[in-house]
């Protein structure tokens, strides 16, 4: 009888481990409050992507590449003891208002798919304790880091579908709210944006 209870503890506490690890994964990539990262970021127009407004301190390229630069620095942190962070703040930020290239958008957005993929298996590697301390970076743990990951992101990622709407692109789907635009542009005709 008591094997038999050690057994069922045992296989418990794997589920719940297996458990944790999907919740986690699915904390950082998929979109059950929000808008999914790829419907905000889809068809964005170019002309756009380096755009501020009056009142708002970041465009839409420098928001992305905020969310690529610090997705990498938690992913690196995490798992390699060599990584030294950007500076604080200004490593964290893009050094120009819109992308230095054509290319660039697409390639921030390929970055931040991939460095996330890699976060997501690194949870999802049973051989890593979600809640012991990172040998190179106690008293942080990877349970810490996606969640770290995960509020990150969305932040920024609703920074971003509010100014997508500001700026008038293209509305995502109902489901994310209600279109704004029309009332901004009225706004826009006395205080265009530079």
């Amino acid at each position: 009888m008591e094997k038999k209870r050690k057994s069922t503890t045992k296989r418990k506490s794997i589920d719940v481990a297996k458990g944790l690890r999907a919740e986690l994964v699915r904390l950082m990539s998929a979109s059950d409050a929000y808008a999914p990262m790829d419907d905000i970021l889809r068809d964005w127009p170019p002309a756009l992507r380096g755009v501020t407004l009056p009142g708002l301190p970041y465009s839409a390229w420098q928001l992305l590449e905020h969310v690529r630069i610090a997705q990498w620095d938690i992913l690196e942190f995490s798992r390699n003891p060599d990584h030294v962070s950007p500076n604080f703040p200004d490593g964290y930020w893009p050094q120009t208002q819109a992308p230095p290239s054509k290319s660039a958008w697409g390639k921030s957005v390929a970055q931040i798919r991939g460095d996330l993929r890699q976060m997501c298996e690194l949870v999802n590697d049973p051989s890593v304790d979600l809640l012991a301390p990172i040998p190179h970076a106690s008293p942080a743990t990877l349970l810490r880091e996606a969640m770290l990951i995960a509020k990150h992101n969305s932040y920024h990622l609703g920074q971003l579908v509010l100014l997508r709407r500001l700026l008038g692109a293209k509305p995502l789907s109902k489901a994310v709210g209600p279109y704004t635009a029309p009332v901004i542009r009225l706004r826009w005709q006395r205080h265009p944006p530079r």
